[in-house]
């Protein structure tokens, strides 16, 4: 089937909108949707449609905004408390890493055995494009004095100058001795603070890309710690992983341990008060999630 249907102008999309019951005032929606298009916030009002694509009885469009607005900050919030997970994870990557293999390990694929020859590849790529595209100044500096015998930046050079992503890649390749040595510093195995880092960059592109958080199922869901010792994820609140209440209870937990001062748990809920009317539920925050022992911890 071909896709025939036309661009509209924001007069026409606000009147297909009225005439399927939004409540709004028409000069107003038009503004809103002048500034955030109609398919990004058709996102937020989709939990108020029918089966017919009407709206609900008395939905207001000042509703739908407010959803929106909500999930604009509540990404800022996230992005900050992730900030201080991955710069946590970069240094404990590159202390352990450069410590077992030498400043310049990472470009020898038989120190990353989880990596194909492929994988390996395309890593270094990433790697030297990234060096090559720095403006940084210590970047400069090494090429200055050391570029005549070295190619590839030190790996605590090169971990500044690349993104998360590339990391993550840099800790799936390595031995698992490693991974579960940077594990132990959150009590956790390798496997599950693997699949937390997965989870984390998922929501940290999602965040860069403006995309939403409230009302989404998490495409790459992490896994919940299942030992005895773990008892704070299941009692007396069951932590699910399919929604970004699990995201953000992950990080209160790394937070726990890598910055206890840190006062983003204050802020989201300084966040979610001034929104009382947003859903909770649809990001997968139970009724009693306060009282989970992960987020009692000041």
């Amino acid at each position: 089937m071909k896709y025939n249907k036309p661009p509209l102008t924001f007069e026409s999309q606000a009147n297909q909108l009225i005439k399927h019951g939004l409540l709004a005032n028409k000069d107003v929606l038009i503004k809103r949707l002048k500034s955030v298009s109609y398919y990004r916030l058709s996102g937020y009002w989709h939990t108020f449609k029918e089966s017919d694509s009407a709206f609900k009885p008395d939905t207001m469009f000042d509703t739908v905004w407010q959803r929106y607005v909500f999930d604009r900050q509540l990404r800022v919030l996230a992005l900050d408390g992730i900030e201080r997970v991955e710069i946590a994870i970069r240094t404990s990557v590159i202390y352990h890493f450069s410590h077992t293999y030498g400043p310049f390990g990472y470009i020898d694929i038989s120190n990353l055995p989880n990596l194909d020859p492929e994988q390996f590849s395309k890593f270094i790529e990433i790697l030297l494009k990234d060096q090559k595209r720095s403006r940084e100044v210590f970047v400069k500096h090494f090429k200055d004095k050391y570029g005549d015998s070295h190619q590839y930046l030190p790996l605590w050079m090169a971990a500044e100058v690349t993104t998360f992503g590339t990391i993550l890649t840099l800790f799936r390749g390595i031995d698992s001795s490693l991974k579960k040595a940077m594990a132990r510093d959150y009590e956790i195995s390798d496997r599950v603070l693997e699949s937390w880092l997965k989870a984390i960059n998922g929501i940290r592109n999602i965040c860069a890309h403006h995309g939403r958080l409230w009302n989404r199922e998490l495409g790459y869901k992490p896994q919940i710690p299942r030992q005895q010792k773990h008892l704070e994820w299941h009692n007396p609140v069951e932590i699910k992983n399919n929604r970004v209440f699990a995201i953000f209870t992950i990080i209160k937990y790394m937070l726990n341990i890598i910055a206890p001062q840190s006062k983003w748990p204050n802020r989201l809920n300084e966040l979610l008060n001034k929104y009382p009317d947003i859903p909770l539920i649809s990001m997968g925050f139970p009724e009693n999630w306060q009282g989970c022992p992960i987020w009692s911890v000041n």
